[in-house]
């Protein structure tokens, strides 16, 4: 749930970063109020769209909690005089098709004024039309691909924003991809690579990135394959990798999938490790893939929330919140997303008396001016709505934990 070709910043002295969370089905996860208290008898609602229930719940569940935290608090302060915030937590499966429904249903509340979400690329490129037409603040605390800001050209250096309603507090996979590929021959000192990819948008766009680099580092491609979302017989794919030699397998999905590939890669003997980027950065991931996990790398956005000052209120808050799952990957960055809609909001609502087309604008301009103090640090956005916090973190399963090996930035 993206780096590119420049010099890691120097290591930071990095805590374990990010926690995950549990299953659980839509009905207990959606419709949460944000909390009671009123300043006022207007209400305004933020959305939610993340996995809720399924195989990547333990990524979505954190996401709702860290937004449903930052609602009950600006509620609690009546950070918008006069309005009173609803939080609708839906869930979107992790799938596309039914991220468009759940865009859709949003749309048509006349309350809704901002959307957090969703985890998926795939998702969001199916739910960004429909909330764009409706004029509706989108902010994505995990979508990389870097498509949905800066356009399908964006590789050839032309870039043009498609949407204006959206953005994401999360840095993209030409950045993340590049990091990676750095890593690897800076640091690891691996040239020979396969490369396998789910076909899904953020997938198949991390190992796109991760490729360019890698050669252009002196690295070679020895094998780049495919399989599908849901597999989970990957005998024959190794079988192929297995010949061609690599050192390193990297891998672009996410953890149900890349798991058992690790896993299997080791009881077919074939000892290299597996890096994959913040799709597979869950503790699900070991826990699946057992002893076999140990030793692979995976990259995720930001810094361990427990190394930066700026995350300790915020994990401090969660913690006596009493979530029933941890803040996952995404929590600090969910959170900061839904303070930023609020920030807009209590910029734009008071004084106004219902929620309409012209309110929804006013939000969406008042969200690209935006600058706040958040968990992850300064949360700004460039001219394309994407974040200005281009930090990332590599990991290393040490011990069955991910342990965070090294932080930096890219430097194009």
């Amino acid at each position: 749930m993206r780096s590119r070709s420049l010099r890691l910043a120097a290591p930071l002295v990095v805590g374990a970063v990010v926690l995950t969370a549990c299953g659980s089905n839509k009905s207990e996860s959606s419709g949460s109020s944000g909390g009671s208290t009123s300043g006022g008898n207007k209400t305004a609602t933020i959305g939610l769209s993340a996995p809720l229930s399924g195989s990547l719940s333990s990524l979505g569940l954190g996401m709702k909690n860290s937004a449903d935290l930052a609602v009950k608090q600006a509620n609690a302060k009546q950070t918008v005089k006069g309005w009173t915030l609803k939080f609708d937590a839906e869930d979107d499966q992790g799938q596309a098709n039914v991220g468009q429904q759940v865009a859709s249903k949003l749309a048509s509340q006349k309350d809704v004024v901002g959307v957090v979400g969703p985890l998926n690329s795939s998702v969001g490129q199916q739910e960004q039309p429909v909330l764009a037409q409706a004029n509706i603040t989108q902010i994505s605390p995990a979508n990389t691909n870097p498509s949905l800001t800066q356009g399908p050209d964006y590789s050839t250096g032309t870039k043009k924003r498609p949407f204006a309603n959206y953005f994401r507090t999360a840095t993209t996979d030409a950045v993340q991809g590049p990091f990676a590929a750095q890593y690897v021959v800076q640091t690891l000192g691996k040239k020979k690579v396969a490369l396998v990819n789910d076909k899904k948008t953020y997938g198949a766009g991390l190992v796109g990135e991760f490729k360019k680099e890698l050669t252009k580092e002196g690295g070679s491609v020895v094998a780049d394959e495919a399989i599908n979302p849901g597999d989970k017989d990957f005998s024959a794919v190794i079988s192929k990798i297995k010949t061609a030699g690599p050192e390193l397998l990297y891998y672009g999905g996410e953890y149900p999938e890349a798991s058992l590939l690790s896993s299997q890669m080791k009881q077919a003997n074939l000892n290299i490790p597996l890096m994959g980027g913040d799709g597979i950065y869950d503790p699900t991931y070991i826990s699946v893939a057992k002893e076999a996990a140990e030793g692979d790398l995976a990259t995720s956005v930001g810094a361990p929330a427990e190394s930066l000052d700026t995350a300790k209120q915020f994990v401090a808050d969660y913690k006596a919140g009493n979530y029933s799952e941890p803040f996952a990957a995404y929590g600090p960055y969910t959170y900061d997303a839904a303070n930023v809609i609020i920030s807009a909001l209590a910029q734009v609502l008071p004084g106004k008396n219902a929620i309409d087309d012209s309110v929804r604008q006013a939000v969406v301009k008042a969200v690209q001016g935006t600058s706040i103090d958040g968990a992850t640090g300064k949360v700004s956005f460039d001219q394309y709505g994407d974040t200005s916090n281009k930090t990332l973190t590599v990991y290393k399963v040490t011990s069955g934990a991910w342990k965070a090996e090294k932080t930096g930035s890219f430097q194009g």
